[in-house]
């Protein structure tokens, strides 16, 4: 019998009043798995975010949880899931201490010796009050409630924001010991970078729509990228003409300049008719695919 995914959303939507946020999002993610989760702001990443957590209801499309329909099991769905929102809302007159006992009794779990150890791991200070701490340091404690209760799914939203390179490396090490034991990441993250390190697959998300749902190794073939063509002698971009998925930058001299979408194939096929020598194309960071991928008509809430 094959197991339902950690997460999946089906048509997933959400208006506001006659304002469109998010618009039929479909994906899953599997057990074990880490999707990134990008897209510009106001794409409606942090509106899938809260209603996967029960925090908003969609307008039509549901969300389920290990095949729990979030909607109607709010409660359950909530005990299986760490969520670290954007924006954090803690109790700051508690110390750090205090507000990990108090959720563990929200939880009716004993979670503190996880907090503790997730605690020292972090560099966190659990004695220390919260409104008292600086915003790396509070991160810090959004990140250990996050993970206090070995959740099965975690839902996060700019995790590492603040902080410092040594504690977010602690943090990717504290995510891969989730995932080898079995949790579901969804993470979304302006450090594009990091997602491509952690992440196996990414959804993105542009005006409320997702316009790419893939392996982070297949990204490159769905956006466009640069490409410089030299020929034996001059230049001549007629070869190139109504070449699918090329478009044409310069040509000077020897060489042609444009970006391809897709397969090289039938632009090198054509090339080569044209007495190509050489080709060069620059290795394209996860971000420049990333605004290869996404219009710019406009974002949603």
């Amino acid at each position: 019998m094959v197991s339902a995914p950690a997460i999946r959303t089906c048509s997933l939507t959400k208006w506001y009043g006659r304002s469109l946020g998010v618009d039929s999002v479909s994906f899953e993610v599997q057990p074990g798995e880490v999707v990134g989760f990008l897209g510009p702001n106001g794409s409606g990443k942090t509106t899938v975010m809260r209603m996967l957590m029960g925090l908003i209801s969609p307008s039509t499309g549901n969300a389920e949880i290990f095949g729990a329909d979030v909607a109607t099991s709010r409660s359950s769905v909530r005990a299986a899931i760490g969520y670290l929102p954007g924006t954090l809302g803690l109790y700051g007159t508690m110390t750090a201490r205090q507000y990990f006992l108090f959720l563990g009794r929200m939880r009716r779990a004993d979670c503190m010796a996880r907090a503790e150890a997730l605690s020292d791991r972090l560099a966190l200070d659990t004695g220390a009050r919260i409104n008292d701490m600086s915003k790396g340091t509070r991160q810090k404690v959004g990140v250990v409630q996050a993970f206090m209760h070995s959740p099965r799914v975690l839902v996060l939203d700019e995790p590492t924001s603040g902080l410092d390179p040594l504690v977010q490396h602690e943090f990717d090490s504290i995510l891969h010991e989730a995932c080898a034991e079995g949790a579901a990441v969804l993470l979304s993250s302006h450090v594009l970078a990091e997602v491509e390190r952690l992440a196996q697959r990414v959804a993105i998300l542009d005006a409320g729509r997702l316009v790419a749902f893939d392996d982070v190794a297949n990204l490159p073939g769905r956006a466009s990228r640069m490409v410089t063509l030299e020929f034996e002698g001059p230049a001549d971009p007629t070869h190139l003409a109504g070449v699918p998925g090329f478009r044409l930058l310069s040509c000077s001299g020897r060489q042609i300049t444009g970006t391809v979408t897709g397969s090289q194939r039938p632009m090198l096929e054509a090339a080569l008719r044209g007495g190509l020598v050489t080709v060069t194309s620059p290795e394209r960071p996860l971000d420049e695919l990333f605004r290869g991928l996404v219009g710019r008509g406009g974002t949603r809430s």
